[in-house]
């Protein structure tokens, strides 16, 4: 089927970000918050990606001196020479990704440079291949730049099958988005499948976008920046562009910086237009806190080990309850399946918060379905059926308030009986 020609005309109606579904992740939120004001009782927020973890204090320092000396000027819209020739060693020596300063982009988070991704490739019509079980935001991101989701399948532990990606497509593919480690599955995809996913999408003449935002939380093997597996081919023939953030791994959630490096040079002509019109340039005291953030690789292996020992200490009993499979390998998250309860993940959600007090997400809302109409606004999106008995916890909080919240979670699915061992 050819792609549609992009002078189709416009009708009376709504805007297509005014039909975007906004994320369940902020009904979540408020739904939390109303629930402390109207109890007056702390609730357990195992829903949230918020680290107990804080950056340090090398970062808030690099940040005040910048202002105050004056460092507070307009940047190249590229972001900081001197930041983007530090990212490029980074990117070199921790991921094996060889790229140059004049790709590399720093953004407002690793959010802003995936959509800013998103509409440097899009074109009009075509479909971008997005996980089932996904971030979303990666939706929400797709949909406002013009980019059409097609959802390639999920195996049993949560990674994709390169021949199963390749079935999903359709002649309008162009772009395949990987999450390695996973938000929310914490899956971690391993060289060999990584390059068997770049075959395919090298022979299908697709271009990859790489979110690795939780690249320093791999605790079962190692993690693989897929744009390494073609350091040896010409620039002007790669397709993977990488996204990583400052959030995570120094805790660097509210500073909002981010930074991606593009695979040719054609994209990053395309970037730099998306970032010119959006930012013009990036908060440039931010900047400086992330030249120190790069000096600070312990603090990076110490929050890492941190998540591992929440991980340990509280997912075992949510396995052994019958709740999931297996632990997550990487990321902040597990997702876990409440079907034993004999509860949907919204009504397990939702008596867990007005009985207990804590707060998950309902896997539902990372496996929207949406139905399209011709212009791209969404008619409609109702969750893949698949999904309906699935949640997300986060397990990147206070360890005490962790243990609190599965204990009382693993109690109330007891309470409602069925095969919760």
């Amino acid at each position: 089927m050819p792609l549609p020609s992009p002078s189709t005309p416009l009708s009376d109606g709504a805007a297509v970000a005014a039909t975007i579904p906004s994320s369940e992740l902020h009904r979540v939120f408020r739904e939390a918050d109303e629930r402390e004001r109207a109890t007056g009782r702390p609730v357990t927020k195992l829903h949230v990606g918020e680290p107990y973890f804080t950056p340090p204090p090398e970062v808030a320092r690099a940040l005040a001196r910048a202002a105050e000396e004056g460092r507070t000027t307009y940047t190249d819209v590229e972001g900081l020479v001197e930041l983007r020739e530090r990212l490029v060693e980074k990117l070199a020596t921790e991921n094996g990704v060889d790229t140059d300063a004049s790709r590399v982009f720093v953004t407002p988070g690793s959010c802003q440079g995936l959509a800013a991704l998103m509409q440097a490739v899009a074109e009009p019509g075509a479909e971008i291949l997005l996980p089932e079980l996904h971030w979303p935001i990666h939706l929400q991101q797709a949909l406002l730049a013009g980019l059409r989701p097609v959802f390639y399948p999920l195996g049993a532990d949560y990674r994709p099958d390169p021949e199963a990606v390749l079935a999903a497509a359709t002649p309008n593919t162009r772009v395949l988005l990987l999450n390695s480690p996973s938000n929310p599955t914490g899956a971690v995809l391993d060289a060999e499948r990584l390059s068997a996913l770049l075959g395919t999408a090298r022979r299908e003449g697709w271009q990859i976008i790489s979110d690795e935002a939780y690249e320093h939380f791999v605790f079962d093997g190692a993690h693989v920046s897929t744009a390494s597996l073609e350091r040896d081919v010409p620039v002007s023939e790669r397709i993977v562009h990488t996204v990583q953030t400052f959030s995570k791994s120094l805790a660097m959630t509210g500073y909002r910086l981010g930074y991606l490096a593009t695979a040719d040079e054609r994209t990053a002509r395309a970037v730099r237009i998306v970032q010119e019109a959006n930012l013009i340039a990036m908060a440039t005291p931010v900047q400086y806190a992330g030249l120190e953030a790069l000096r600070l690789g312990h603090v990076v292996k110490e929050n890492r080990a941190m998540v591992l020992a929440n991980r340990d200490a509280a997912l075992p009993a949510v396995r052994d309850a019958g709740l999931m499979a297996e632990l997550p390998a990487g990321g902040w998250y597990a997702v876990l399946d409440v079907a034993p309860t004999g509860l949907t993940a919204e009504e397990f959600s939702a008596r867990l918060l007005r009985t207990r007090n804590v707060a998950v997400v309902p896997g539902s809302g990372f496996a929207l379905l949406p139905r399209l109409d011709a212009r791209g606004r969404v008619l409609s999106a109702e969750p893949a059926p698949w999904s309906r008995h699935l949640i997300r916890i986060a397990v990147c909080g206070d360890p005490g308030t962790l243990r609190d919240g599965v204990a009382e979670l693993l109690d109330f699915a007891r309470e409602c009986g069925g095969a919760v061992r």
